[in-house]
Protein backbone atom coordinates (compact mmCIF):
# COMPACT_ATOMS: atom_id res chain seq x y z
CA UNK A 1 0.00 0.00 0.00
CA UNK A 2 1.53 3.08 -0.82
CA UNK A 3 2.47 6.30 1.68
CA UNK A 4 1.30 9.60 0.16
CA UNK A 5 2.73 12.84 1.59
CA UNK A 6 0.61 15.35 2.23
CA UNK A 7 0.85 17.36 -1.27
CA UNK A 8 0.73 13.97 -3.01
CA UNK A 9 -2.04 12.82 -1.65
CA UNK A 10 -5.73 13.82 -3.48
CA UNK A 11 -8.99 14.09 -2.02
CA UNK A 12 -11.51 11.86 -3.66
CA UNK A 13 -14.21 13.90 -5.50
CA UNK A 14 -17.92 14.28 -3.63
CA UNK A 15 -20.45 11.76 -3.95
CA UNK A 16 -23.27 11.50 -5.84
CA UNK A 17 -24.98 12.34 -2.27
CA UNK A 18 -22.98 15.21 -2.10
CA UNK A 19 -23.72 16.53 -6.02
CA UNK A 20 -27.02 16.41 -5.22
CA UNK A 21 -27.33 18.44 -2.11
CA UNK A 22 -24.71 21.05 -3.71
CA UNK A 23 -27.34 21.41 -6.82
CA UNK A 24 -30.11 22.22 -4.50
CA UNK A 25 -27.52 24.52 -2.68
CA UNK A 26 -26.73 26.84 -5.24
CA UNK A 27 -30.49 27.30 -6.73
CA UNK A 28 -31.45 28.19 -3.25
CA UNK A 29 -28.74 30.33 -2.12
CA UNK A 30 -29.30 31.62 -5.71
CA UNK A 31 -33.31 32.05 -4.49
CA UNK A 32 -32.69 33.63 -1.41
CA UNK A 33 -29.92 36.20 -3.11
CA UNK A 34 -32.90 37.56 -5.39
CA UNK A 35 -35.19 37.94 -2.67
CA UNK A 36 -32.58 39.84 -0.46
CA UNK A 37 -31.80 41.89 -3.78
CA UNK A 38 -35.86 42.90 -3.08
CA UNK A 39 -35.74 43.81 0.71
CA UNK A 40 -32.18 45.29 0.28
CA UNK A 41 -33.73 47.46 -2.44
CA UNK A 42 -36.89 48.19 -0.64
CA UNK A 43 -35.00 49.53 2.31
CA UNK A 44 -32.55 51.31 0.57
CA UNK A 45 -29.38 49.76 1.00
CA UNK A 46 -26.30 50.41 -1.19
CA UNK A 47 -28.85 52.69 -2.64
CA UNK A 48 -26.73 54.61 -5.89
CA UNK A 49 -27.98 56.47 -8.78
CA UNK A 50 -25.82 54.39 -11.04
CA UNK A 51 -27.63 50.86 -10.55
CA UNK A 52 -28.58 49.02 -13.45
CA UNK A 53 -32.37 48.28 -14.04
CA UNK A 54 -33.99 45.39 -11.96
CA UNK A 55 -33.18 42.53 -14.28
CA UNK A 56 -29.75 43.32 -14.71
CA UNK A 57 -29.73 42.94 -11.01
CA UNK A 58 -31.31 39.73 -10.55
CA UNK A 59 -28.84 38.58 -13.40
CA UNK A 60 -25.59 39.38 -11.07
CA UNK A 61 -26.99 38.16 -7.79
CA UNK A 62 -27.94 34.64 -9.92
CA UNK A 63 -24.67 34.27 -11.96
CA UNK A 64 -22.56 35.17 -7.96
CA UNK A 65 -24.07 32.44 -5.71
CA UNK A 66 -25.82 29.67 -8.60
CA UNK A 67 -21.88 28.43 -9.30
CA UNK A 68 -22.43 27.28 -5.47
CA UNK A 69 -24.11 24.18 -7.02
CA UNK A 70 -20.94 22.59 -8.20
CA UNK A 71 -18.84 24.19 -5.64
CA UNK A 72 -17.19 20.33 -4.80
CA UNK A 73 -17.22 19.24 -8.30
CA UNK A 74 -15.39 22.08 -9.71
CA UNK A 75 -13.99 23.83 -6.65
CA UNK A 76 -11.33 26.19 -8.58
CA UNK A 77 -13.43 27.04 -11.27
CA UNK A 78 -16.55 27.92 -9.40
CA UNK A 79 -14.11 30.36 -7.22
CA UNK A 80 -12.84 31.99 -9.85
CA UNK A 81 -16.49 32.58 -11.80
CA UNK A 82 -18.20 33.84 -8.78
CA UNK A 83 -15.40 36.01 -7.54
CA UNK A 84 -15.04 37.51 -11.08
CA UNK A 85 -19.06 37.95 -11.13
CA UNK A 86 -18.66 39.42 -7.35
CA UNK A 87 -16.29 42.35 -8.35
CA UNK A 88 -18.50 42.80 -11.71
CA UNK A 89 -21.64 42.99 -9.99
CA UNK A 90 -20.14 45.80 -7.53
CA UNK A 91 -18.87 47.65 -10.45
CA UNK A 92 -22.37 47.59 -12.26
CA UNK A 93 -24.16 49.01 -8.30
CA UNK A 94 -26.12 45.40 -8.13
CA UNK A 95 -27.68 46.35 -4.70
CA UNK A 96 -27.44 42.67 -3.77
CA UNK A 97 -24.01 42.59 -1.97
CA UNK A 98 -25.27 40.36 1.44
CA UNK A 99 -25.76 37.20 0.28
CA UNK A 100 -23.22 37.41 -2.56
CA UNK A 101 -20.75 38.03 -0.23
CA UNK A 102 -21.35 34.88 1.85
CA UNK A 103 -21.55 32.96 -1.14
CA UNK A 104 -18.24 34.29 -2.00
CA UNK A 105 -16.64 33.21 1.05
CA UNK A 106 -18.35 29.67 0.46
CA UNK A 107 -16.48 29.37 -2.70
CA UNK A 108 -12.93 30.21 -1.23
CA UNK A 109 -13.68 27.86 1.57
CA UNK A 110 -14.94 24.62 -0.33
CA UNK A 111 -11.48 25.34 -2.36
CA UNK A 112 -9.25 24.95 0.55
CA UNK A 113 -11.31 21.99 1.73
CA UNK A 114 -11.77 20.35 -1.69
CA UNK A 115 -9.05 21.49 -3.99
CA UNK A 116 -7.61 18.43 -5.60
CA UNK A 117 -4.59 19.70 -6.44
CA UNK A 118 -2.99 21.86 -2.80
CA UNK A 119 -0.31 24.18 -4.34
CA UNK A 120 -2.85 24.77 -7.47
CA UNK A 121 -5.69 25.82 -5.04
CA UNK A 122 -3.24 27.88 -2.46
CA UNK A 123 -2.58 30.07 -5.37
CA UNK A 124 -6.05 30.25 -6.86
CA UNK A 125 -6.84 31.61 -3.34
CA UNK A 126 -4.01 33.90 -2.69
CA UNK A 127 -4.64 35.44 -5.85
CA UNK A 128 -8.12 35.78 -5.47
CA UNK A 129 -7.58 37.44 -2.01
CA UNK A 130 -5.26 39.85 -3.18
CA UNK A 131 -7.49 40.83 -6.05
CA UNK A 132 -10.20 41.28 -3.80
CA UNK A 133 -8.04 43.71 -1.70
CA UNK A 134 -6.85 45.55 -4.65
CA UNK A 135 -10.30 45.95 -5.74
CA UNK A 136 -10.82 46.94 -2.53
CA UNK A 137 -8.32 49.64 -2.97
CA UNK A 138 -9.39 50.88 -5.99
CA UNK A 139 -12.91 51.56 -4.99
CA UNK A 140 -11.56 53.52 -1.97
CA UNK A 141 -9.71 55.60 -4.34
CA UNK A 142 -12.83 55.80 -7.33
CA UNK A 143 -15.34 56.24 -4.27
CA UNK A 144 -13.93 58.38 -2.09
CA UNK A 145 -16.44 61.05 -1.95
CA UNK A 146 -19.09 58.60 -1.13
CA UNK A 147 -16.86 57.20 1.86
CA UNK A 148 -16.64 60.46 3.27
CA UNK A 149 -20.29 61.58 3.01
CA UNK A 150 -21.67 58.55 4.42
CA UNK A 151 -18.87 58.81 7.28
CA UNK A 152 -19.67 62.74 7.88
CA UNK A 153 -22.07 62.33 11.20
CA UNK A 154 -19.15 60.20 12.98
CA UNK A 155 -17.90 61.18 16.62
CA UNK A 156 -15.02 59.46 16.86
CA UNK A 157 -11.74 60.39 18.13
CA UNK A 158 -9.64 59.30 14.81
CA UNK A 159 -9.92 60.89 11.78
CA UNK A 160 -13.46 59.37 9.91
CA UNK A 161 -11.94 58.65 6.61
CA UNK A 162 -9.27 56.38 7.74
CA UNK A 163 -10.80 54.82 10.19
CA UNK A 164 -13.68 53.90 7.92
CA UNK A 165 -10.74 52.77 4.97
CA UNK A 166 -8.75 51.25 7.94
CA UNK A 167 -12.24 48.98 9.22
CA UNK A 168 -12.69 47.88 5.60
CA UNK A 169 -9.07 46.40 5.84
CA UNK A 170 -9.93 45.31 9.13
CA UNK A 171 -12.88 43.23 8.31
CA UNK A 172 -11.51 42.18 4.87
CA UNK A 173 -8.36 40.70 6.56
CA UNK A 174 -10.46 38.82 9.43
CA UNK A 175 -13.32 37.42 6.75
CA UNK A 176 -10.94 36.16 4.04
CA UNK A 177 -8.26 35.00 6.58
CA UNK A 178 -10.96 33.15 8.32
CA UNK A 179 -11.95 31.41 5.20
CA UNK A 180 -9.14 30.85 4.01
CA UNK A 181 -7.74 28.83 7.11
CA UNK A 182 -11.10 27.13 8.05
CA UNK A 183 -10.82 25.80 4.52
CA UNK A 184 -7.17 24.33 5.05
CA UNK A 185 -8.40 23.23 8.35
CA UNK A 186 -11.27 21.30 6.89
CA UNK A 187 -8.48 19.59 4.21
CA UNK A 188 -6.02 18.42 6.90
CA UNK A 189 -9.05 16.61 9.00
CA UNK A 190 -9.93 14.35 5.86
CA UNK A 191 -6.24 14.22 5.64
CA UNK A 192 -5.65 12.88 9.10
CA UNK A 193 -9.04 10.81 8.28
CA UNK A 194 -7.51 9.04 5.52
CA UNK A 195 -4.48 8.75 7.47
CA UNK A 196 -6.19 6.75 10.22
CA UNK A 197 -7.69 4.35 8.07
CA UNK A 198 -4.74 3.32 5.67
CA UNK A 199 -3.02 2.76 9.11
CA UNK A 200 -6.25 0.56 9.60
CA UNK A 201 -6.09 -0.90 6.48
CA UNK A 202 -2.20 -1.68 6.98
CA UNK A 203 -2.73 -2.92 10.69
CA UNK A 204 -5.86 -5.27 9.35
CA UNK A 205 -3.40 -6.71 6.32
CA UNK A 206 -0.74 -7.04 9.79
CA UNK A 207 -3.03 -8.92 11.18
CA UNK A 208 -4.31 -11.14 8.77
CA UNK A 209 -0.69 -12.15 7.85
CA UNK A 210 0.12 -12.92 11.37
CA UNK A 211 -2.63 -15.09 11.75
CA UNK A 212 -1.54 -16.95 8.39
CA UNK A 213 1.77 -17.28 9.71
CA UNK A 214 0.26 -18.46 12.85
CA UNK A 215 -1.46 -21.30 11.40
CA UNK A 216 1.73 -22.08 9.44
CA UNK A 217 3.93 -22.36 12.23
CA UNK A 218 1.18 -24.32 14.41
CA UNK A 219 1.05 -26.89 11.32
CA UNK A 220 4.41 -27.12 10.99
CA UNK A 221 4.78 -27.87 14.88
CA UNK A 222 1.95 -29.86 14.44
CA UNK A 223 3.85 -31.54 12.30
CA UNK A 224 6.82 -31.87 14.47
CA UNK A 225 5.34 -33.03 17.32
CA UNK A 226 3.61 -36.03 15.60
CA UNK A 227 6.68 -37.22 13.79
CA UNK A 228 8.76 -36.64 17.08
CA UNK A 229 6.08 -38.62 19.28
CA UNK A 230 5.05 -41.11 17.25
CA UNK A 231 7.61 -42.15 15.00
CA UNK A 232 9.73 -42.67 17.96
CA UNK A 233 7.61 -45.38 19.09
CA UNK A 234 6.13 -46.73 16.29
CA UNK A 235 10.21 -47.17 14.88
CA UNK A 236 10.57 -49.18 18.34
CA UNK A 237 7.39 -50.91 18.07
CA UNK A 238 8.39 -52.33 14.38
CA UNK A 239 11.92 -53.91 16.04
CA UNK A 240 10.49 -55.38 18.39
CA UNK A 241 8.15 -56.80 16.15
CA UNK A 242 10.91 -58.04 14.11
CA UNK A 243 12.24 -59.37 17.01
CA UNK A 244 9.28 -61.41 18.39
CA UNK A 245 8.54 -62.87 14.86
CA UNK A 246 12.24 -64.18 15.48
CA UNK A 247 12.16 -65.19 18.52
CA UNK A 248 8.64 -66.68 18.73
CA UNK A 249 9.96 -70.12 17.71
CA UNK A 250 13.20 -70.35 18.88
CA UNK A 251 12.83 -68.07 22.72
CA UNK A 252 8.89 -67.67 23.42
CA UNK A 253 9.74 -65.54 26.36
CA UNK A 254 12.25 -63.17 24.61
CA UNK A 255 9.25 -62.78 22.60
CA UNK A 256 6.83 -62.04 25.26
CA UNK A 257 9.18 -59.02 26.15
CA UNK A 258 9.37 -58.23 23.11
CA UNK A 259 5.39 -57.73 22.99
CA UNK A 260 5.01 -56.53 26.08
CA UNK A 261 7.36 -53.32 25.02
CA UNK A 262 4.82 -53.29 22.05
CA UNK A 263 1.80 -53.08 24.10
CA UNK A 264 3.58 -50.34 26.16
CA UNK A 265 5.00 -48.51 23.44
CA UNK A 266 1.37 -48.46 21.61
CA UNK A 267 -0.39 -47.31 24.66
CA UNK A 268 2.22 -44.76 24.87
CA UNK A 269 1.97 -43.28 21.12
CA UNK A 270 -1.89 -43.46 21.84
CA UNK A 271 -1.85 -41.42 24.67
CA UNK A 272 0.75 -38.58 23.21
CA UNK A 273 -1.94 -38.76 20.30
CA UNK A 274 -5.06 -38.18 22.43
CA UNK A 275 -3.10 -35.65 24.67
CA UNK A 276 -2.26 -33.55 21.29
CA UNK A 277 -5.44 -34.06 19.69
CA UNK A 278 -7.42 -32.86 23.17
CA UNK A 279 -4.75 -29.19 22.76
CA UNK A 280 -5.81 -29.17 19.37
CA UNK A 281 -9.66 -29.36 20.10
CA UNK A 282 -9.16 -26.72 23.56
CA UNK A 283 -11.01 -23.20 22.99
CA UNK A 284 -8.15 -21.83 24.62
CA UNK A 285 -4.13 -22.54 24.54
CA UNK A 286 -2.56 -25.81 25.88
CA UNK A 287 0.58 -26.65 25.36
CA UNK A 288 1.08 -30.09 23.19
CA UNK A 289 4.20 -30.86 25.58
CA UNK A 290 3.32 -32.14 28.97
CA UNK A 291 5.70 -31.66 32.02
CA UNK A 292 6.75 -35.43 31.71
CA UNK A 293 8.82 -34.85 28.74
CA UNK A 294 11.81 -33.48 30.23
CA UNK A 295 15.29 -34.12 30.49
CA UNK A 296 15.05 -36.47 33.27
CA UNK A 297 13.46 -38.97 31.23
CA UNK A 298 15.92 -39.12 28.49
CA UNK A 299 17.18 -42.50 30.04
CA UNK A 300 14.09 -43.69 29.09
CA UNK A 301 14.55 -43.37 26.01
CA UNK A 302 17.79 -45.18 26.45
CA UNK A 303 15.93 -48.05 27.82
CA UNK A 304 13.61 -48.48 24.92
CA UNK A 305 16.64 -48.67 22.71
CA UNK A 306 18.20 -51.55 24.65
CA UNK A 307 14.81 -53.44 24.29
CA UNK A 308 14.61 -53.04 20.89
CA UNK A 309 18.33 -54.71 20.90
CA UNK A 310 20.75 -52.00 21.02
CA UNK A 311 23.81 -51.64 23.10
CA UNK A 312 23.17 -48.65 24.58
CA UNK A 313 25.69 -46.55 26.89
CA UNK A 314 24.26 -43.47 28.54
CA UNK A 315 25.82 -41.32 30.78
CA UNK A 316 25.06 -37.55 32.29
CA UNK A 317 27.87 -35.66 33.40
CA UNK A 318 28.75 -32.21 35.22
CA UNK A 319 26.29 -30.74 37.95
CA UNK A 320 22.63 -31.28 37.15
CA UNK A 321 21.06 -27.65 36.63
CA UNK A 322 17.85 -26.70 36.44
CA UNK A 323 16.61 -25.89 33.26
CA UNK A 324 13.43 -23.91 32.46
CA UNK A 325 10.54 -26.23 31.31
CA UNK A 326 11.23 -25.60 27.52
CA UNK A 327 14.58 -25.87 26.73
CA UNK A 328 14.10 -29.73 29.44
CA UNK A 329 11.57 -30.73 27.21
CA UNK A 330 13.16 -29.49 23.48
CA UNK A 331 16.69 -31.70 25.01
CA UNK A 332 13.92 -34.78 25.62
CA UNK A 333 12.87 -34.18 21.77
CA UNK A 334 16.48 -33.77 20.57
CA UNK A 335 17.93 -37.07 21.81
CA UNK A 336 14.12 -38.94 21.08
CA UNK A 337 14.55 -38.10 17.14
CA UNK A 338 18.37 -38.60 17.18
CA UNK A 339 16.97 -42.29 18.62
CA UNK A 340 14.76 -42.72 16.76
CA UNK A 341 16.69 -42.45 13.27
CA UNK A 342 19.32 -44.73 14.81
CA UNK A 343 16.29 -47.64 14.89
CA UNK A 344 14.82 -46.44 11.74
CA UNK A 345 17.91 -46.22 9.08
CA UNK A 346 21.20 -46.70 10.77
CA UNK A 347 21.51 -50.46 11.18
CA UNK A 348 23.29 -49.63 14.37
CA UNK A 349 24.65 -52.59 17.19
CA UNK A 350 25.85 -49.65 19.80
CA UNK A 351 24.17 -46.66 20.72
CA UNK A 352 26.08 -44.11 23.10
CA UNK A 353 24.42 -40.71 24.71
CA UNK A 354 25.50 -38.45 26.52
CA UNK A 355 24.47 -35.28 28.43
CA UNK A 356 26.81 -33.27 29.49
CA UNK A 357 26.28 -29.58 31.55
CA UNK A 358 29.01 -27.31 30.73
CA UNK A 359 29.11 -23.94 31.87
CA UNK A 360 26.15 -22.19 31.03
CA UNK A 361 25.24 -25.30 28.33
CA UNK A 362 23.46 -28.19 27.86
CA UNK A 363 25.29 -30.22 25.82
CA UNK A 364 23.81 -33.61 23.98
CA UNK A 365 25.73 -36.00 22.23
CA UNK A 366 23.99 -39.26 20.39
CA UNK A 367 26.28 -41.46 18.35
CA UNK A 368 25.88 -44.81 16.72
CA UNK A 369 28.19 -47.51 14.73
CA UNK A 370 25.14 -47.93 12.17
CA UNK A 371 26.09 -47.72 8.64
CA UNK A 372 22.46 -45.92 7.09
CA UNK A 373 23.21 -42.37 8.96
CA UNK A 374 20.04 -40.64 9.27
CA UNK A 375 18.08 -42.27 6.33
CA UNK A 376 16.83 -38.60 5.24
CA UNK A 377 19.82 -36.77 4.12
CA UNK A 378 20.14 -33.00 5.69
CA UNK A 379 16.51 -32.14 4.55
CA UNK A 380 14.75 -35.31 6.54
CA UNK A 381 11.89 -34.15 9.15
CA UNK A 382 13.55 -35.23 12.13
CA UNK A 383 16.98 -33.32 11.66
CA UNK A 384 14.12 -30.04 10.68
CA UNK A 385 12.78 -30.31 13.79
CA UNK A 386 16.03 -30.64 15.47
CA UNK A 387 17.30 -27.26 13.30
CA UNK A 388 14.02 -26.01 15.08
CA UNK A 389 13.86 -26.83 18.33
CA UNK A 390 17.94 -25.54 18.36
CA UNK A 391 17.26 -22.68 17.11
CA UNK A 392 14.67 -21.24 19.00
CA UNK A 393 17.02 -22.11 22.06
CA UNK A 394 19.83 -20.14 20.20
CA UNK A 395 21.93 -23.29 20.57
CA UNK A 396 24.11 -25.12 17.67
CA UNK A 397 23.22 -28.56 15.90
CA UNK A 398 26.30 -30.77 14.53
CA UNK A 399 24.66 -33.23 12.88
CA UNK A 400 26.54 -35.99 10.27
CA UNK A 401 28.96 -39.11 9.66
CA UNK A 402 31.69 -39.84 11.43
CA UNK A 403 35.30 -40.72 10.25
CA UNK A 404 35.13 -44.23 12.56
CA UNK A 405 32.03 -44.92 11.21
CA UNK A 406 28.24 -44.21 12.22
CA UNK A 407 26.36 -41.15 12.42
CA UNK A 408 26.14 -37.99 15.72
CA UNK A 409 23.84 -35.53 16.56
CA UNK A 410 25.73 -32.90 18.59
CA UNK A 411 23.38 -30.22 20.20
CA UNK A 412 24.58 -27.37 22.52
CA UNK A 413 22.38 -24.97 24.10
CA UNK A 414 22.81 -22.36 26.22
CA UNK A 415 20.94 -21.94 29.40
CA UNK A 416 21.00 -19.53 31.91
CA UNK A 417 22.04 -20.97 35.96
CA UNK A 418 20.20 -18.52 37.79
CA UNK A 419 16.57 -20.20 35.69
CA UNK A 420 15.05 -22.80 37.64
CA UNK A 421 12.27 -25.33 36.19
CA UNK A 422 9.09 -24.40 36.96
CA UNK A 423 7.93 -28.01 36.79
Amino acid sequence: MRSWTIEEWRRPGPTARQRRSDLWTGFAVAAVAVFSLFLLRSTGYYHSDHAPAIPEQIFWAVVTTLPLAWRRRFPDVVAVVISVCFIIAQVRFSQEQMITTYALFAAIYTLGAWGPDRQRARIVRLVIIAVMFAWLTVSYALYRDIIAVSTSDASGELPQFWSAIFVGYLQNVVYFGFTYLMGDAAWHSVWRRHQLEEQAAELRAAQEAAAGRAVLDERVRIARELHDVVAHHVSVMGIQASACRRALTKDPEKAVTALTAIEHGARTAVDELRRMLGALRASTPVAVEGPGAGIDRIEEIADRAREAGLEVHFGTYGEPAALPDSLSQAAYRIVQESVTNTLKHAQAGTLDIRVRYLAGELELDVADDGRGGTGAGSSGMGLIGMRERVTVHDGTLEAGRRSTGGFRVRVRLPYSSTVGSTA
